[in-house]
């Protein structure tokens, strides 16, 4: 009689198996995942922009207008040199969106606003949908 030793492991079935399972988990949480990420991303912009509005409201009172479109956001950091009354900064450093740009500034208004305050999104470019989508203060909630 020979003496076999059973050889401990898994079989390729097994490790199939348990690949598949972690599929299916990944399949099903990633989306969730994905979404919670988008969300967290418009989140932070609204935030920013609210900020950014809040700093430009100061501007205004100060200066009786907002920043001409030459002088963008930097005028809220430091004196544009046009101003008697600056009475900054307004914001100790300009936010960034999500993706490391800078918000954009337009002035005037082509959204119906007194100005916008807007990130292109991921691709930079206008126009997209999902996290490539533009958000100004136009369309935050």
């Amino acid at each position: 009689m020979v003496n076999r030793k059973r050889q401990a492991g898994f079989t390729l079935i097994e490790m199939m198996v348990v690949v598949v399972v972690i599929a299916l988990l990944g399949a099903m949480i990633a989306p969730t995942l994905f979404k919670k990420v988008q969300q967290a991303e418009r989140t932070r912009i609204a935030q920013d922009i609210r900020v950014i509005e809040g700093a430009l409201k100061f501007y205004r009172l100060d200066n009786y207008r907002y920043p001409k479109q030459s002088q963008g956001l930097d005028a809220l950091m430091s004196n544009p040199g046009d101003t008697e009354n600056w009475n900054g900064p307004y914001l100790e450093k300009a936010p960034v969106d999500p993706w490391g740009q800078p918000y954009q500034y337009s002035n005037p208004s082509q959204h119906n606003k007194e100005v916008d305050i807007f990130t292109l999104g991921a691709d930079g470019q206008q126009g997209g949908e999902g996290s490539d989508q533009d958000w100004g203060n136009w369309n935050i909630k």
